[in-house]
């Protein structure tokens, strides 16, 4: 069966969105990540963080989620052509996203810390 490309941007959008809805309601580390977020920038907001950190949190946190969202899709992927049984160069993959989303997950904690850092001295 052919799926046809969409037709219009709007459509596009739609699809977009449908995937992260997907995601969001099925993985659970997805909906984790986005509470810390908006916590982060709750967190931001009450304490007064300049724009350019709050670029820099709001940045961290999109990132976070989209490898997130690139981990499901190659996990999705790769259970769908391995029907079960794990190739070796199939735990690759799986490892190989994961650890994209751990990295970026750290990148957010150092990002954090500075903040936390900058904040922190600004009432001492």
């Amino acid at each position: 069966m052919k799926k046809r490309k969409s037709r219009n941007f709007i459509e596009s959008l739609g699809f977009a969105f449908n995937g992260i809805r997907k995601v969001a309601a099925t993985e659970r580390n997805f909906r984790l990540q986005i509470i810390m977020g908006i916590l982060a920038i709750i967190c931001c907001i009450i304490f007064q963080v300049d724009a350019l950190l709050f670029v820099l949190v709001t940045f961290a946190i999109f990132f976070v989620l989209a490898m997130e969202l690139v981990n499901t899709a190659v996990e999705a992927i790769i259970d769908l052509t391995t029907a079960g049984k794990i190739h070796p160069l199939a735990k690759i993959a799986k490892d190989a996203a994961a650890g994209a989303v751990l990295l970026a997950s750290a990148f957010s904690v150092i990002v954090a810390v500075a903040v936390a850092m900058t904040v922190v001295r600004r009432f001492v």
